[in-house]
C-alpha cells in the first residue's frame, strides 16, 4: 500500500481537514515553521490539518492498516528539535496546529492541542490567573505537557505534568477516552513522560492558581563572573529554607553575530510574587560588571514574562539541543562549563551565525517534594536525590554542511562533563526528553520500573503497535 493510497483513504474519512501537499507554496511555509531545520530537512509527502477532535480518530483509524508501509508524524507546534520527532520523510505528517480553544471554568483551564502558551496567559492574565506552563510564548502545549517541563512556578507548583489532570486522548482503536486519576489511570501516568508512544492528545485540562505579577528579566554579563554564579546558584539551592518563589536560569554563551572573541553570560531570574528586588535574587542581579542596558528586571504579568522568552529564541535556523542531570554540585558544575568552553575551537567559532549555550536549570527540593506528593510521576526523580541542575547544550547555526562541525563539537562535550560527573559520583540518570538529541536515550533514563509501565501502557492501550510502527520518529519504548 501506497501514501497516495493512504490519502484516498484519509478524504473520505476526514474530509473537512486541510490536505497540502509536498511541493505547493503553503506546504513550503508549513515545513519551514519548525523551530530547527533538522526538523525541516524532511518533507512528507503530506501535512494534513484536521478541523476538529474528532477527525484525529478517525486519522489513526484510517491509516492503522496502511502502518508499515507508510510512516506517519503528529506535530503540535514544533518546537521540539529532535529530527524526526514531529516530522516523517515521504510518508504524512497529522499537524494539530488547527485545534484552538481555551477554556476556563472551576479551576481548571481547558487547552486544545493546538494553542501555545502565549494564547493560555493572554486567557488566563485578566482573571488574575495562571498555570504551571511553558516559559516561551511561542512553545506548543504538547510537547512540554508530555516530557515533563519546567515553568516560571515549578519550584513551588512541581513539573508541568504535575499540573495535567486530565488528557483527553485519541487512541490507536480511533476512540477518544479521558486519562486521569480516576478513569484510564494508568495512561494518564504513563502520559507524563511518554512522548509520541500511546496517543495523541487533542486537549489538555490543567489546574490553575491565583497569580498576579512576577519579578523577573535577563542580566548580561561578562564571563569571569560565571564560576562565582555557579557557587550562588548551589548555595541558593543547598539552603534548608529556599525559596519556593524563585526560578533561576544561568548561562554562557558563544554568539559569532555578537563577538567573535568573547564568551558572554546570561541569567533569568525570577521571582513568582510581586515583590520588587527581592533579596533572594540579588546574587544573580547584582552580579559584576555587568552590561546594565541590557537588564530587564522588573514586575510584568507572566504573559509578558512570557514574550520576553519568546523573543530571545531564534526561528528558521539548524537546532539541536542535548542535557544531562548532575547534583547540585559546584565543582561539577564548574568543571562542565570548563568542558563546554574548552571546546569552542576556532573551527566551531568559525561556523556561521553560529550562537551556542551552557545552560544550568536547577531542579530544587521543593520542586522534587511537590512532584512526589503529586503522585504517579515517572520520570524517576526522587526528593532523595535533590536538589539538581538540568546542563543543557543549545546550539543554532545556518548551514546544513556545519552539522558535523557543531554536532561533533556537542556531543564531545557532553561525553566529557557525563565522564567527568560520574567519576565524581555526582551524575544522574535522568535525561529530559524535550531537550535530548537523537543518541541519548531519557526513557531509559528514567528507571526500569518506570518504563515497564510505559511498556504496560502501551501493550494495553496499543495492543497492535501503531505508535511504535507508525512513528518512527521520536524515542520509541520498543
Amino acid at each position: 500500500m501506497t501514501v497516495s493510497q493512504a490519502i484516498e483513504a484519509l478524504k473520505q474519512t476526514i474530509a473537512d481537514a486541510n490536505f497540502v501537499e509536498r511541493g505547493t507554496d503553503e506546504f513550503t511555509k508549513l515545513n519551514t515553521s519548525y523551530l530547527s531545520g533538522l526538523e525541516s530537512d524532511l518533507e512528507p509527502a503530506w501535512i494534513i490539518q484536521p478541523r476538529s477532535k474528532e477527525d484525529v480518530p478517525s486519522f489513526l483509524k484510517t491509516i492503522k492498516p496502511f502502518v508499515g508501509t507508510v510512516g506517519f508524524a503528529v506535530r503540535g507546534a514544533g518546537q521540539q528539535p529532535l529530527p524526526g520527532s514531529a516530522n516523517v520523510q515521504d510518508g504524512i505528517t497529522l499537524d494539530l496546529g488547527l485545534l484552538k480553544g481555551i477554556d476556563v471554568k472551576d479551576g481548571v483551564v481547558e487547552i486544545a492541542a493546538g494553542e501555545r502558551w502565549g494564547a493560555v496567559y493572554e486567557k488566563l492574565d485578566p482573571h488574575g490567573l495562571a498555570v504551571a506552563g511553558g516559559r516561551s510564548a511561542v512553545g506548543g502545549i504538547g510537547g512540554l505537557s508530555l516530557m515533563g517541563g519546567l515553568s516560571f512556578f515549578s519550584s513551588r507548583e512541581g513539573f508541568i505534568v504535575d499540573n495535567i489532570i486530565n488528557y483527553e486522548v485519541a487512541l490507536a482503536s480511533g476512540e477518544i477516552v479521558n486519562a486521569n486519576a480516576d478513569e484510564n489511570a494508568d495512561l494518564w501516568t504513563a502520559l507524563k513522560g511518554a512522548g509520541n508512544n500511546l496517543g495523541i492528545v487533542t486537549r489538555f485540562d490543567m489546574r490553575t492558581f491565583k497569580q498576579g505579577p512576577i519579578y523577573g528579566g535577563t542580566v548580561f554579563y561578562f564571563s569571569p563572573s560565571f564560576p562565582s554564579q555557579i557557587e550562588a546558584l548551589v548555595t541558593e539551592l543547598r539552603k534548608p529554607d529556599a525559596s519556593k518563589e524563585t526560578h533561576l536560569m544561568i548561562s554562557q554563551g558563544f554568539s559569532a553575530a555578537i563577538n567573535k572573541d568573547t564568551i558572554m553570560c546570561l541569567n533569568q531570574p525570577y521571582y513568582t510574587q510581586a515583590v520588587e528586588d527581592p533579596p533572594e535574587l540579588q546574587p544573580f542581579t547584582k552580579v559584576q560588571p555587568q552590561i546594565d542596558q541590557m537588564n530587564s528586571m522588573r514586575l510584568h504579568t507572566v504573559l509578558e514574562g512570557a514574550k520576553e522568552q519568546e523573543a530571545s529564541s531564534q526561528t528558521n535556523v539548524r537546532c539541536a539541543y542535548m542535557n544531562i542531570t548532575v547534583k547540585a554540585d559546584a565543582d561539577t558544575l564548574k568543571a562542565a562549563s570548563e568542558f563546554y568552553t574548552a571546546g569552542l575551537t576556532e573551527p566551531v567559532k568559525s561556523v556561521e551565525n553560529a550562537m551556542y549555550s551552557f545552560t544550568l536549570q536547577p531542579y530544587p527540593l521543593s520542586l522534587l517534594e511537590k512532584s512526589a506528593a503529586s503522585g504517579d510521576n515517572v520520570l524517576g526523580l526522587n526528593p532523595s536525590d535533590g536538589p539538581l541542575v538540568s546542563v543543557l547544550l543549545l546550539s543554532y547555526w545556518k548551514n546544513k554542511s556545519d552539522d558535523e562541525t557543531v554536532l561533533g563539537m556537542m556531543k564531545d562535550g557532553l561525553a566529557k562533563m557525563k565522564a567527568d560527573a560520574e567519576s565524581r559520583g555526582q551524575l544522574l540518570p535522568f535525561v529530559y526528553m524535550n531537550y535530548a538529541f537523537s543518541h541519548q536515550d531519557p526513557l531509559a533514563s528514567y528507571g526500569e520500573e518506570n518504563r515497564e509501565k510505559l511498556a504496560q501502557a502501551s501493550k494495553k492501550y496499543d495492543p497492535e503497535g501503531v505508535f511504535q510502527k507508525g512513528i518512527t520518529g521520536g524515542f520509541k519504548l520498543f
